[in-house]
């Protein structure tokens, strides 16, 4: 480097960090909220910019005067072909078909770019995909967690409750008013209903005992998710002391949890208008119920025998504290007892209660026996004699055990139920208190529902009616009230960071002091300012990012950016993203010709490897068409992720899940080059190939690369390849064995045209090209 190169980087490196400054919470403020974030929304000023030929979009005068500042200049536009893979795989999530590529280079329309962004817009696809990264939020799983990991049959319904709402366009305020208090904004709504599966997606312990610890658990885990997710604050860190960065303070952390005292969750809501699938989910439980019947009826008898003994049992199983609580008379309850009886009564079932003669019948007899220790005055007791007791437990067992002869008839997907946030149909809550320490045993003063101060002087208007406390309502009303500048800017943050790789807050979930500063303040309170004044659009905050010139630009690496920017946080350059792991899979199977676009529907269970052994938490699905479902309608079981989606950092479900990691490993490669499925894909692939292009090596290659990559191949990588396919032909022909060789030829009911032994090259080949750094990037 030159002198005068490197003082040119060091004006250029001062540029920027004149152009980052943003405010700190220096400027005065209504009611001494100084920070940045909590400052009122304002829509600020387009700055002047010299280049006003390049721009598009406001979107992109606010990038280019910080560039501008900089000394930078913007990049060039990608070429047509890079633009359309990169705008499919961020909107839709899967690779653009060769046609869809074709028809949008050659088209010369001045307004091609806004057709191919509408077409793309309007697409279910969309939906999906705006669904996937909000379930990332969400913690969406189809099982409990915990030891039991139960399923959660019907939770399909949320996910495609959050894939209709962005495909409809719905508000963001009316999504998180629904998502919040759907039940007490809409009663009876069943879409409302549904939407408030968001609160109840927690990993849940059904079999928790201490049910006083498991209620805060609860309203923690709620309280900790609504404030990191709709307001990208760490209020959670408020719970056992006053924020050591933010003015959050352990008051502020529990009267915000204290909207969510009285709230519960009911997973066996009825749907109200049954359709085709809740017919056919009827049609085989009846099938199933009737082949039990016998089963079912004779081991109901055993149950109700000792009905009292069972209940008792399973009540003095819980801790002490939560039995102050569930041996109170029903008519004593108070809106605390009614929680936790609430969760008793779940825990109580034929099938829970039956457990107990199964797993523990010796300890029965011997506490509720005559003359055993549980036995007190007017308590129930075991009247038989404990031969009789234990040969009636050991025929329990033996039915059990005979229901697994009709397991293939037990319904595998669909449910005539929904899961939905409930108040237990009383308006009254259980009181809440700021707890010493966090610890839920030292109860201090009791905290009222309130917004935290550090954010507002506005107090809730609390509206209960017969059957909730109205209180969620109360909340999720100010969440998107114009005053809360939190939920915008926190939400178009999080539209930033899925197309450019990181928000204009790195920190997407958190807008505190402890946060990153905005790289551009003003562009992110216009984009909010935007988003509110257009109706809380979803659609038209892509739309604007997607038309913009900033987003078009090319992604080749510039040494001058390199060398004074090298985060690239003034987007000079536009940000490479490797594919997330349901980008790579959905599109493999895209490229093979395979995917299923079935939109919704319950949740299914791909092929996975044998050595997974994960038993009956992973059923495969019988129907060949549901394992090439998007990955998003893999079934999330938290005990047992989806192996090829695990090593590419999928979602953690056990949490808010604010932004995907990007790592790259060597298990990665191994998961891709090893995995039979993929193999199967690559051999789909081939013949795919054979179909559409027949024999023509030139020909094969042209077509192989427009379906990965959206291009052809130059001369250099032809010859390559070609040399790859020769090479590969003869080391298959060195592997036979006495004239016998079994190789792996393309699929699809396509003959090859040419011999087998080229044929599996070919399959080889795919196999290798799909496994480049140039598939699994966007660019």
């Amino acid at each position: 480097m030159t002198k005068k190169t490197f003082f040119m980087s060091l004006v250029a490196a001062s540029a920027i960090s004149v152009a980052l400054a943003a405010d700190d919470g220096k400027s005065a403020s209504a009611g001494g909220r100084t920070h940045w974030a909590y400052q009122p929304l304002r829509a600020p000023a387009t700055p002047t910019v010299e280049r006003t030929e390049w721009r598009r979009t406001p979107i992109d005068t606010f990038i280019l005067a910080k560039l501008e500042q900089a000394n930078l200049a913007p990049s060039p536009d990608a070429d047509r072909a890079t633009f359309i893979r990169r705008a499919t795989l961020d909107v839709w999530g899967v690779i653009p078909t060769p046609e869809d590529v074709a028809r949008f280079v050659k088209d010369d329309a001045p307004d091609a770019y806004e057709k191919l962004v509408d077409r793309l817009l309007a697409s279910p696809h969309y939906g999906e995909r705006q669904a996937r990264r909000w379930l990332d939020l969400a913690r969406y799983a189809d099982s409990a967690g915990f030891q039991g990991d139960e399923t959660r049959g019907n939770f399909y319904r949320y996910r495609d409750y959050v894939i209709n709402a962005f495909n409809t366009d719905k508000p963001y305020s009316r999504f998180i008013r629904e998502q919040i208090a759907g039940d007490e904004l809409a009663p009876g709504d069943q879409e409302a209903l549904t939407a408030t599966g968001f609160l109840a997606a927690f990993p849940e312990n059904v079999n928790a005992r201490d049910l006083v610890l498991r209620k805060y658990q609860v309203a923690t885990e709620i309280t900790d998710t609504v404030g990191s997710v709709v307001l990208g604050t760490t209020i959670g860190c408020a719970r056992c002391h006053n924020h050591k960065s933010d003015k959050f303070t352990q008051k502020d952390y529990f009267s915000l949890q204290a909207f969510f005292a009285n709230t519960s969750v009911d997973e066996r809501t009825p749907v109200a208008a049954p359709g085709e699938v809740e017919n056919e989910f009827k049609a085989a439980q009846a099938k199933y119920d009737e082949a039990i019947r016998a089963n079912k009826n004779r081991r109901k008898e055993i149950v109700e025998q000792f009905r009292d003994v069972l209940s008792a049992f399973n009540k003095e199983r819980y801790e002490a504290s939560s039995q102050a609580h569930i041996l109170k008379p029903k008519e004593e309850w108070d809106a605390f007892d009614r929680w936790l009886n609430h969760r008793v009564a779940l825990n109580s079932t034929d099938d829970r209660l039956g457990q107990f003669l199964r797993n523990l019948p010796a300890d029965l007899y011997a506490r509720f026996s005559e003359g055993g220790e549980g036995v007190v005055a007017g308590g129930p007791r075991i009247t038989v004699s404990r031969d009789a007791f234990l040969k009636l437990a050991a025929e329990y067992k033996s039915l059990l055990e005979d229901l697994k002869k009709f397991d293939e008839l037990r319904p595998k997907k669909g449910s005539n139920t929904i899961t939905a946030v409930t108040e237990l149909g009383h308006s009254d809550a259980p009181p809440t208190y700021i707890l010493f320490g966090g610890n839920h045993e030292r109860p201090l003063d009791e905290a009222r529902p309130a917004f935290p101060e550090a954010l507002t002087s506005e107090k809730p208007v609390i509206t209960p009616t017969a059957t909730s406390s109205g209180r969620r309502l109360a909340l999720a009303n100010w969440l998107v009230d114009s005053s809360n500048q939190l939920t915008p800017r926190v939400y178009v943050n999080r539209v930033w960071n899925e197309y450019f790789g990181k928000g204009i807050v790195g920190t997407v979930s958190d807008f505190g002091k402890a946060g990153d500063k905005p790289t551009h303040p003003e562009l992110l309170d216009r984009l909010a300012s935007d988003f509110v004044k257009e109706g809380w659009s979803v659609k038209t905050l892509h739309r604007q990012i997607l038309l913009s010139r900033v987003y078009r630009q090319s992604s080749d690496y510039r040494e001058d950016v390199a060398a004074v920017d090298p985060e690239n946080k003034l987007l000079a350059v536009f940000p490479r993203k490797r594919l997330d792991a349901e980008q790579i899979r959905d599109s493999l199977l895209a490229a093979s010709g395979r995917l299923d676009e079935r939109i919704g529907g319950s949740s299914v269970f791909p092929a996975v490897p044998s050595n997974l052994n994960a038993g009956s938490a992973w059923e495969v699905s019988k129907d060949p068409k549901d394992h090439n479902r998007r990955s998003l309608y893999i079934f999330a079981r938290r005990s047992v992720p989806y192996p090829l989606l695990e090593p590419f950092d999928s979602a953690n479900t056990q949490q808010v899940h604010s932004k995907r990691d990007v790592t790259t490993t060597p298990l990665q490669a191994l998961t891709l080059i090893n995995s039979d499925i993929v193999f199967e894909w690559s051999q789909a692939l081939a013949g795919r190939l054979l179909a559409e292009v027949g024999g023509d090596e030139s020909a094969q290659f042209e077509r192989l690369y427009e379906i990965l990559f959206a291009r052809k191949p130059d001369a250099s990588e032809k010859a390559l390849l070609a040399a790859f396919l020769e090479q590969q032909r003869q080391l298959i022909a060195s592997k036979a064995n006495d004239g016998r060789l079994s190789i792996a030829l393309p699929t699809g009911g396509v003959a090859p045209t040419q011999d087998p032994l080229r044929a599996s090259a070919l399959v080889d080949l795919v196999h290798t090209v799909a496994n480049s750094n140039e598939f699994i990037y966007r660019f």
